[in-house]
């Protein structure tokens, strides 16, 4: 399926999931290399990003947890060819930052009276279209810190036992994040040291302020992974503790029952 959405005299052309034949109709329509086009049809495991002549192309995977609409797979990829006054975006599951957008869009584009004018600042699309979707993983990590949060009150009312495959499966959804997140940066810088060069200054600048959000959110993956460090050790040192204190009542219990087996054998030997 083929959305079209039209702002500031940019066009953004949404597809989702597409066919080979809208994809071959893209391919004509905006001089698409066959390559790329046949990248479109189907997932890349690997980000990657390539200037051409007329547009660049680049894939982004974005980590997803509580928004995700794939249980197998914690990943949502989008495909980016960047023109002059259009961009295409492919992907292969719903998004939900890139649904909330094409919203606001409509909404803006209904507002804005000079929507079909051309406007002197470029690729306004593509810019807020990457903010809203690093907006997105701020509020997948701040999802993770509050089931964070909630662990820990519930390791400090003695349930450490419970806790320790809460610890595992948030560790694993960071270690997930990094993993994905930690290709944007070469990227990134890419697309703000080529794209400036291509598009303008302008989009530099836009690149550089969306680069600084994304070592935001690079820091705050690695100070929850140091925060989940601790509170492992503090659950596991709570736990060990919880578990010695039981080792000593059944060992003192069984010294007592060792001697009243000795006792009652004492005396039965008497009788």
């Amino acid at each position: 399926m083929i959305n079209t959405y039209k702002y500031n005299g940019e066009k953004w052309v949404d597809v989702d999931s597409g066919t080979p034949e809208e994809i071959h109709k893209l391919m004509d329509q905006y001089n698409i290399h066959p390559f790329i086009a046949k990248e479109l049809t189907s997932v890349t495991p690997k980000p990657r990003i390539e200037f051409h002549d007329e547009y660049i192309y680049c894939i982004l995977h974005f980590p997803a947890w509580k928004h995700t609409h794939n249980e197998e797979n914690k990943s949502q990829e989008i495909d980016f060819i960047i023109g002059k006054d259009v961009l295409i975006t492919a992907r292969y599951d719903t998004i939900d930052a890139l649904h909330k957008f094409s919203k606001d869009l409509e909404v803006n584009q209904i507002l804005d009276k000079h929507g079909d004018k051309p406007h002197k600042v470029t690729h306004t699309i593509f810019t807020h279209m990457l903010r809203e979707l690093y907006n997105s993983l701020f509020e997948e990590l701040e999802h993770i810190e509050d089931v964070t949060e909630d662990t820990t009150a519930k390791i400090f009312k003695g349930k450490e036992k419970e806790m320790v495959v809460q610890i595992s499966d948030i560790t694993r959804t960071l270690l997930n994040f990094k993993r994905v997140t930690d290709f944007h940066k070469e990227i990134l810088e890419s697309l703000q040291k080529r794209g400036s060069e291509i598009f303008g200054e302008h989009f530099g600048h836009e690149l550089e302020s969306i680069l600084i959000d994304y070592l935001k959110i690079n820091a705050t993956i690695h100070s929850n992974m140091d925060l989940l460090r601790e509170l492992r050790e503090t659950n596991h040192a709570l736990l060990t503790s919880k578990q010695n204190e039981t080792v000593k009542k059944f060992t003192i219990i069984g010294s007592v029952l060792f001697i009243v087996s000795i006792v009652v054998s004492i005396l039965l030997a008497y009788i």
